[in-house]
């Protein structure tokens, strides 16, 4: 009892929240005991105060693997906003010369944000194994799973990181991870024993909704009827870049009242943040957006998911759709199901890892560097690039896997010609499975999108027994009416007025501040 009173003074002193959500404590009492921990709770459950509050109680430094530079900037920016002044945030962004200040300084630091990318950068393993590491975070934690959703090859070698920090404590979180994903986590970290605090994800305040569509012009339609219906702010997802461009484009011109935006993972990182920011401070209404854009947002008042493409994966409908009504209230996730929308995830799935050809003409070329002895350097990356037409996580994806099986030590390739057969065979199985596996999982989508019975049911099933019962309407198959649903955002018009003059409020109480 004392423990859990402390624990909630500390949460009210330093975050203003009055109690813990469901999973918090518990894992935030699991940490502070030195156990390392697989966290899976909901979207919008306040999964960063499971290591944030730590951070300031632990002695020593918490690492915390984010891999979005958006995140780590909004996540810096609103703790120094609370008063915790030691978090700090490395990246690309980040110049050399601050890069160099940071480094030295680290050791005053509570709380350290790094992509997985640096983090691989031997000088920075160095710097911090110099250091008394308490915890080591790994968001979104999903990314390590060659079944997860959104798996990263980068993520592959935190398991080696973690060993050369002198394995601290590990805390893994993720809002959507099946059993599977769970142990392929637990599997790739080597922590067999870590505490395992499952949550169901269910949330009982959005609605789900899937509209059959025989064509996109239909989507058009719809989506102009029901952003005219309800307003902002709005998330429209979409498996196609260009299209989420030109909608974007076609959007702004049909509904000028509205602010739209289009993000995506080919912008600049500039462009992106900047979308980001304007998006949070309610100066867009709707983004049009890719996958890229949502992870760890924590804007509290989305009212409208809609998802111009079929998802690929259970798990990433539910990630998605989880940036919704994060306060609680009504909200409602719209699909816009085409059965002619299988196309582009399946391409998708295809062309994600290399295939079997661009493994062997890959192999081939580093053999002949090998014997040549060419070291792999910036120069010759950059020629596999363009002779290949290879993107860079293929790259990585390769490089990671040659690497753990020895036939690049450093910038030297090392040629053995058994082991590479080896290699290649096993390389061309682990893909093959995960493409077979993806594609299991794009079919249990369509499946669902096309179920006649109730789709929150069918969406949680597979995570979980049994869900909540909704504080609002259930799902279309259930019965709901979209065209009745009235949203709680502001009118366009109103949320003007408000911006501006807390605008001017701000100007006005800067300049009396600078005059006394």
């Amino acid at each position: 009892m004392h423990e859990t009173l402390r624990l909630e003074e500390e949460l009210k002193k330093h975050f203003h929240y009055q109690t813990f959500r469901p999973g918090q404590r518990e894992i935030i009492h699991d940490v502070l005991q030195g156990e390392s921990v697989l966290g899976i709770l909901p979207t919008g459950s306040g999964k960063s105060v499971c290591y944030q509050l730590p951070a300031l109680l632990l002695e020593g430094l918490t690492i915390v693997i984010s891999p979005l530079i958006s995140l780590m900037i909004d996540q810096v920016k609103e703790l120094k906003a609370k008063n915790y002044k030691r978090a700090v945030a490395l990246n690309s962004f980040v110049t050399y010369a601050e890069r160099q200040l940071i480094m030295e300084q680290l050791h005053h630091y509570q709380l350290l944000y790094i992509s997985p990318e640096l983090l691989q950068q031997d000088q920075v393993i160095k710097r911090l194994s110099q250091l008394k590491i308490s915890l080591f975070v790994i968001d979104e934690a999903h990314c390590i799973s060659q079944w997860g959703h959104d798996f990263r090859p980068d993520y592959l070698k935190l398991g080696t990181v973690i060993q050369r920090l002198n394995n601290p404590p590990v805390l893994a979180l993720s809002a959507t991870a099946t059993p599977a994903v769970q142990a392929d986590i637990i599997k790739s970290l080597n922590r067999p024993e870590i505490t395992k605090r499952i949550y169901p994800m269910d949330r009982d305040n959005l609605a789900f909704v899937i509209q059959d569509v025989s064509s996109d012009q239909e989507k058009l339609e719809l989506l102009t009827f029901y952003l005219k219906k309800h307003y902002g702010p709005a998330l429209i997802y979409f498996s196609s870049r260009i299209q989420a461009e030109n909608l974007a484009h076609i959007l702004s011109e049909k509904l000028p009242e509205l602010n739209v935006a289009f993000y995506h993972g080919g912008m600049e990182p500039i462009d992106r943040i900047q979308i980001q920011q304007q998006f949070m401070n309610n100066q867009i209404d709707v983004i049009c957006c890719t996958s890229a854009f949502g992870m760890g947002i924590n804007k509290h008042n989305i009212r409208l998911i809609i998802h111009y493409h079929l998802p690929s994966q259970m798990e990433a409908y539910i990630q998605e759709v989880g940036r919704a009504g994060r306060d609680g209230k009504p909200s409602i996730c719209l699909l816009l199901y085409g059965r002619y929308d299988t196309a582009i995830p399946k391409s998708i799935i295809e062309n994600e890892l290399p295939e079997s050809g661009e493994i062997r003409v890959i192999m081939q070329q580093l053999q002949i560097w090998g014997e040549q002895g060419i070291e792999l350097t910036k120069e010759t990356i950059n020629t596999l690039y363009e002779l290949f037409q290879m993107s860079e996580i293929k790259w990585r994806f390769l490089r990671f896997h040659f690497e753990k099986h020895g036939m690049i030590r450093g910038k030297k390739v090392v040629y053995q010609a058994e082991q590479w057969r080896n290699i290649y065979d096993h390389l061309v199985n682990w893909i093959h499975s995960r493409s077979l596996y993806k594609m299991q999982e794009l079919q249990e989508m369509v499946s669902w999108a096309e179920s006649a019975g109730c789709l929150r049911e069918q969406l949680y099933k597979k995570f979980q027994s049994g869900y909540d019962t909704p504080i609002f309407e259930c799902c279309s198959n259930c019965g709901i009416d979209l065209e009745q649903w009235e949203t709680q955002a502001l009118l366009p018009s109103q949320r003007k007025e408000t911006d501006w003059r807390l605008k001017l409020q701000k100007l006005l109480l800067g300049v009396k501040h600078e005059a006394k």
